[in-house]
């Protein structure tokens, strides 16, 4: 079988309002259950469902399921997933029971299966020097084994298997991607763009960096000096600069290209580095058009400027 699709990760307008305090109907849920063999990448998918717009919950026992997702319907989520762990003999029967409470009670449970090899599980366990939770006093093999009985139940009740033996991150995001986001629909990038000045060193955390020390220095226009680059008056100076313009469009060029790319290697997040000398007045202008830009775009941008006020 194959999984049923979710609504698209980030802002919302359609998202519907909360449930009246007092009524005791609760707006259904889109629910998402992972488990499957240790080892196999449940917590990894966790993650990927979490860029999507999930509120995911890890090593959640399948007691609490119907509790959390109920506690989260009486507010505004409408994405709830689980990550769930093999934690008793009744552990396959114990969450087929809450998932049948939960389609019962109007919300949309689906079960997402992740598993892996012998072989491949063996070689992660090794490779990371720890036991199997189930492994007890016997062998590693043991462990894989008796867990795989235990989840012969919810295996089989499954909406969709995933298969980790050769997926690389990569790839396990793409294919949930193609299970929980509407056809053809990437989920988009959110951008930073961060401002900073070179005198204090590189960001580390930057994906791509541009140098605005091209432009003309305000702090050697002495009205302009004590003012930054969110000030109209500095940034109508860097902004009306020769170069300034066709600096911004041809990289505006660039971050066309290279958004779509991002957007199907998984990438979620990008930080646009933009300095300066001192990271007060250009960089800091150039960040803010940079953001509103992409913005007016439909990329969701924020300015933030890492080192406005060190001088």
């Amino acid at each position: 079988m194959t999984a049923g699709r979710a609504t698209p990760a980030g802002p919302q307008s359609d998202v519907p309002p909360a449930a009246d305090g007092s009524s005791t109907e609760l707006a259904p849920l889109d629910v998402v259950v992972v488990t499957g063999l240790s080892g196999a990448g449940k917590n990894s998918a966790g993650r990927v469902l979490e860029d999507l717009g999930f509120f995911v919950v890890d090593n959640l026992p399948p007691a609490l399921l119907q509790p959390m997702v109920e506690l989260g319907a009486r507010g505004d989520l409408r994405r709830f997933a689980a990550v769930v762990d093999v934690r008793s003999r009744a552990f396959s029967s114990d969450l087929q029971e809450s998932i049948r409470q939960l389609a019962e009670a109007g919300h949309r449970p689906r079960v997402v299966y992740v598993h892996a090899r012998n072989e491949v599980l063996i070689r992660r366990y090794e490779s990371v020097r720890r036991e199997h939770p189930l492994q007890g006093n016997g062998r590693l093999i043991d462990g894989i084994d008796t867990e795989r009985e235990l989840l012969t139940g919810i295996a089989g009740d499954a909406d969709l298997w995933i298969d980790t033996s050769d997926l690389n991150v990569h790839q396990l995001r793409a294919t949930l991607e193609a299970s929980f986001v509407p056809d053809g629909e990437l989920p988009e990038v959110v951008a930073t763009v961060l401002s900073f000045g070179f005198k204090y060193g590189l960001p580390l955390d930057a994906d791509l960096v541009v140098d605005a020390r091209f432009l003309p220095n305000p702090h050697w226009v002495p009205e302009l000096r004590p003012m930054t680059g969110r000030d109209a008056e500095v940034r109508d100076y860097v902004l009306a600069q020769d170069d300034a313009g066709a600096f911004l469009d041809s990289y505006g060029e660039v971050l066309r290209l290279l958004l779509p790319g991002y957007r199907r290697e998984g990438k979620r997040y990008l930080t646009l580095a933009v300095g300066c000398t001192g990271g007060k007045h250009r960089s800091v202008a150039i960040a803010e058009e940079f953001a509103r830009r992409l913005n007016a775009e439909g990329v969701p941008a924020t300015a933030r400027h890492r080192d406005l006020g060190r001088e």
